[in-house]
């Protein structure tokens, strides 16, 4: 009697319901779901490759959505056991507690982190990887998240973040001395296309003493120019103003001017 080949569960791919799923949701609340498609592949590999799939501790993942990142988190090495899933969705908590069992899935606010996962860690937390979209909070919330990350963490853990603006989600003027922000190259075969931004804490990183003068005065140099980036921005604006002044004056002065030529002949 030939014996069939045992079946091999597998985690679905996105797939053209995940789409619909997600513009809904966008539709319905575009400042919580924050993008009208899941991850792509590409930018889900890049922000797995963040973390290291070595040692026992768990990995925290914020906004996974259908599971994008959550697939190549386990295909980077690390056991469904120790992946925890925070999503504040319900159809997507759902949705994920079927595609990846053995996971941990939380149907909570990741902005309330420590209460969220509060009784679902059973153990320490080496990273924290998160999908949100950041841009849409006030930049006091953002850090926030950052501080209680890092405070479930410790000083070695490592806070994974994409984001398709250029600029650090979490403002680097908030970060000074505390934090130490590194951004990987552009995914292009995203789309829209993403940068992948990685936080640790500043006590994790040891400098060489020659190199720490250095750093101090490459973050004064940051925090520098983003405060000349707003006065310039203000600039602008008061000179956009009083350029459309102008334009408006001679435009009046040039039409009253026709008006009396017209009037003479």
């Amino acid at each position: 009697m030939t014996r069939r080949p045992a079946r091999i569960k597998v985690d679905i791919e996105p797939s053209l319901g995940d789409e619909t799923a997600f513009i809904r949701r966008f539709l319905g609340n575009p400042k919580r779901t924050g993008a009208v498609a899941p991850s792509g592949p590409y930018l889900a590999r890049e922000m797995a490759q963040a973390v290291g799939p070595w040692g026992g501790g768990q990995v925290v993942e914020l906004g996974p959505g259908t599971g994008p990142v959550t697939k190549a988190l386990i295909a980077r090495g690390i056991a469904r056991e120790r992946l925890v899933l925070v999503e504040c969705d319900a159809h997507f908590s759902r949705m994920l507690s079927e595609r990846f069992p053995l996971t941990r899935v939380v149907c909570g606010d990741a902005f309330n982190l420590r209460a969220s996962v509060l009784g679902h860690l059973s153990g320490p937390v080496t990273a924290v990887v998160s999908s949100l979209p950041l841009l849409n909070e006030p930049p006091t919330r953002r850090l926030r998240l950052l501080e209680e990350a890092f405070d479930l963490m410790g000083d070695d853990g490592v806070f994974v973040q994409f984001t398709y603006g250029v600029k650090s989600p979490v403002p680097r003027e908030a970060m000074a001395g505390r934090y130490v922000a590194r951004c990987g190259a552009p995914v292009l075969r995203n789309l829209p296309p993403a940068s992948v931004w990685t936080y640790r804490r500043r006590t994790s990183i040891t400098p060489q003493p020659k190199f720490r003068k250095l750093v101090q005065q490459a973050e004064q140099i940051a925090a520098q120019i983003a405060v000349k980036r707003k006065e310039a921005e203000i600039i602008v604006k008061r000179q956009g103003n009083r350029v459309r002044h102008i334009i408006a004056r001679e435009a009046g002065e040039t039409l009253g001017r026709l008006r009396r030529m017209s009037g003479e002949l």
